[in-house]
């Protein structure tokens, strides 16, 4: 009996290490297709320049150097988040709630979104959380940020924010287009970047990098959407002293 429950733990093993395998070799193949059109963007403009000065040829590659530049810092940022130590402390979310919207407000005027902000505010405020004010607000941001990315004049992103228990839940929802359901299981896949995301600037990585502080901080992260109708990302933080 000893021999077979040993076995069984071997197999779930290397299971386990073939899958992270495969999504490792899904993650490469994925930051080798992103590096690549860039690079070869540039490579053609370089050629063109040699013979003539061309501003749209340059505009292009300044734009695809600035793409390539941004990949990588967060591809360090993702490296960094999965390994470095975090100095858990008393967090008041809703600050950083605030301050995020703040920050998105003007784009959200400037391109018609309609963006509000829902906290309590009776019988008491939203509690506190455990963790890394920084990387919380970085989460939150590449959250807000890739709704307005989507969203198109006239639309609508609400950030709720409210207890649940132990935990404290931020809601980010809008009404934008919405992600097929086939989708939904690969959106926070390091540099995975669905149909309706062709043509939008993006590394492919704000999502996974939210996924990453959230696990870091104990939590849960989810999604619903629904297409032509809207998405809504579910963020749950233990509270602080929990």
């Amino acid at each position: 009996m000893q021999d077979l429950s040993e076995a069984r733990r071997r197999n779930a093993s290397q299971a386990t290490e073939a899958l992270a395998i495969e999504d490792r070799r899904r993650f490469l193949q994925r930051l080798d297709h992103e590096l690549k059109n860039p690079l070869t963007a540039i490579q053609v403009g370089l050629a063109i320049l040699e013979e003539k000065s061309d501003p749209q040829t340059v505009e292009s590659i300044q734009a695809q150097t600035q793409r390539l530049s941004q990949l990588v810092v967060d591809l360090r940022k993702l490296s960094d988040l999965e390994t470095r130590p975090i100095e858990f402390a008393s967090v008041n979310l809703a600050e950083i709630l605030k301050t995020v919207v703040g920050i998105t407000e003007e784009r959200c005027c400037a391109k018609g979104i309609k963006l509000t902000l829902n906290l309590p505010q009776a019988p008491w405020p939203l509690p506190a959380v455990s963790g890394d004010g920084d990387l919380l607000l970085l989460a939150f941001h590449n959250l807000l940020d890739n709704a307005v990315k989507f969203n198109q004049p006239g639309e609508t992103i609400e950030v709720r924010g409210f207890e649940d228990g132990r935990s404290v839940v931020v809601e980010v929802a809008d009404t934008g287009p919405g992600i097929p359901e086939d989708e939904l299981t690969h959106i926070w896949e390091e540099l995975y970047r669905g149909q309706g995301a062709r043509g939008i600037p993006g590394s492919g990585l704000g999502l996974a990098l939210v996924r990453v502080i959230v696990d870091r901080h104990r939590g849960q992260v989810n999604i619903r959407s629904r297409t032509e109708q809207g998405t809504v990302v579910i963020v749950r933080l233990p509270q602080a002293n929990h």
